[in-house]
């Protein structure tokens, strides 16, 4: 006859056992170094995927979902650039760097003289997009991800995707356009 002991014993183990195998945590890794495409991990692309109305084969860049995923739901915080809150021209300064290894200027002001003006038609992932919230010029911006989506810091509602043509967002867009390759800056800018 088995022990209580023995029984507990084995009634722990077999809990611990069952425990770890059967949480696999879905948790969004960075990998690879910024500017390589990486695979995205399914659970990422099923998700963008969905959110954006492509095929899951069209989620192609990793880091840059798994980083939006890390910061999607971050509150808003003028001037921030961490977790406990962060602003959109930090948002765009942090993918820009952590994703694509480019770094631009922390300021709005400052990230629209980086760009080479584009048509929206033209726009493709990791573009930068400008908007003119409370009748200034280029108060604003967010990332261009793919299918009219774009990636932004919102003062209500922290970081979050939405639709470009979404009318709350679209009757402010002002400006968009990707990075020009010889705008290189310090980290500190």
């Amino acid at each position: 006859m088995i022990s209580k002991l023995t029984y507990r014993i084995a009634l722990i183990l077999f809990s611990a056992v069952f425990l770890f195998t059967s949480c696999k945590s879905k948790k969004a890794v960075l990998k690879g170094s910024p500017g390589e495409v990486v695979k995205p991990q399914g659970f990422i692309a099923d998700k963008y995927a969905d959110i954006m109305g492509v095929d899951r084969g069209d989620i192609q860049n990793g880091r840059l979902y798994n980083f939006i995923e890390e910061w999607t739901g971050t509150r808003y915080r003028f001037g921030g650039l961490d977790k406990n809150g962060i602003d959109c021209s930090g948002l765009a300064y942090l993918l820009e760097q952590q994703v694509y290894g480019i770094n631009i200027p922390r300021m709005t002001s400052q990230q629209i003289t980086v760009i080479k003006r584009k048509y929206e038609d033209e726009l493709q992932e990791g573009d930068l997009v400008f908007f003119d919230f409370d009748g200034k010029k280029f108060s604003h911006v967010g990332i261009y991800l793919q299918n009219g989506y774009v990636v932004h810091a919102s003062t209500r509602k922290g970081v979050m995707i939405v639709r470009l043509r979404d009318p709350s967002m679209y009757k402010y867009f002002s400006r968009a356009g990707s990075i020009q390759p010889d705008a290189v800056y310090t980290s500190g800018q």
